[in-house]
């Protein structure tokens, strides 16, 4: 079943001069509706992250009632991002369907290979597609965008074996596009910071356990109290390698600050805690793969 694009839906605002940039933008935009638009009904994979809410809006303002959101509960998934996507769903009155997942009992996860990703999503992507079938619905589609490309990505391997499509990509919007459509269409997430599952805090082979991923979602959820917008804990055995944005560092090592980092971090179970001077990238952990 198709569903017509209907011009009248929900869409950015085109405010200000429309540039050459802007207009390409609205290209890309009309091109995701018309993708959508062509799948007739949808499973959105929905973590209330930046890419997959902008997705799921927009595939709701296309598809109606023939869109479905699935949000993974695990391990890896923090509370606040939880309760921001099941108040989302409630919010735009979108049918949400949670998949309740122990990653922790997938065969190879724990030990955390390179390909750790992988398994991983291979694994929920899998249980999402289950949840699509038996609603009906022919397509599973998720947040990957143009950004993902670049980076050490074994998750986008268990996507296209699925056959899990990526809209964003297809219609080759990058992450600051979907910020900025998302920031016309009103969206809170529209300037959120970026986030990755808790499992990519971990060195490669460092074996991941529930007591430490709680150690790293306590001390990223206290940085963030602190003020902190963007950070990354990164765990090292029992040491916390804490990256903030290159402008964050000097505030990060202010004495009141740093002296609570270290006392709540210890309370945590770390026994060192460090700062990255190179601040927060993206995939850090990845760097080893790149010399070795």
């Amino acid at each position: 079943m198709k569903v017509k694009v209907d011009d009248s839906m929900t869409e950015p605002k085109r405010t200000g001069l429309v540039t050459a940039e802007r207009t390409e933008l609205y290209r890309k935009y009309e091109k995701l509706k018309q993708i959508l638009s062509d799948m007739g009904a949808a499973a959105v994979a929905f973590s209330s992250g930046v890419d997959s809410t902008f997705l799921l809006k927009a595939a709701h303002e296309v598809l109606g009632e023939h869109v479905i959101a699935v949000t993974v509960s695990s391990c890896w998934f923090p509370k606040r991002e939880w309760s921001e996507a099941s108040e989302f769903c409630k919010k735009e009155g979108i049918r949400q369907f949670v998949c309740e997942i122990n990653e922790l009992e997938i065969g190879g996860f724990c030990e955390n290979p390179p390909n750790r990703c992988y398994i991983c999503k291979k694994e929920f992507m899998g249980r999402i597609r289950e949840i699509s079938r038996q609603q009906g619905i022919p397509y599973v589609i998720e947040g990957s965008n143009m950004d993902d490309s670049g980076d050490y990505r074994p998750g986008l391997q268990a996507i296209t074996e699925l056959g899990i499509r990526s809209p964003l990509r297809e219609a080759g919007l990058w992450k600051q596009e979907i910020r900025e459509l998302s920031r016309e269409m009103g969206l809170p997430t529209w300037e959120k910071p970026s986030f990755a599952c808790l499992a990519s805090r971990f060195v490669y082979g460092e074996g991941i356990t529930q007591e430490k991923l709680r150690m790293v979602e306590q001390a990223e959820q206290l940085l963030m109290e602190l003020g902190f917008r963007q950070v990354r804990v990164r765990i090292h055995g029992t040491m916390a390698r804490i990256e903030v944005p290159p402008e964050d560092l000097e505030r990060v090592v202010q004495k009141e600050i740093r002296m609570v980092i270290i006392e709540k971090f210890r309370e945590y179970g770390f026994s060192y805690v460090s700062l990255d001077l190179k601040g927060y990238r993206t995939g850090s952990m990845n760097e080893v793969l790149e010399k070795a």
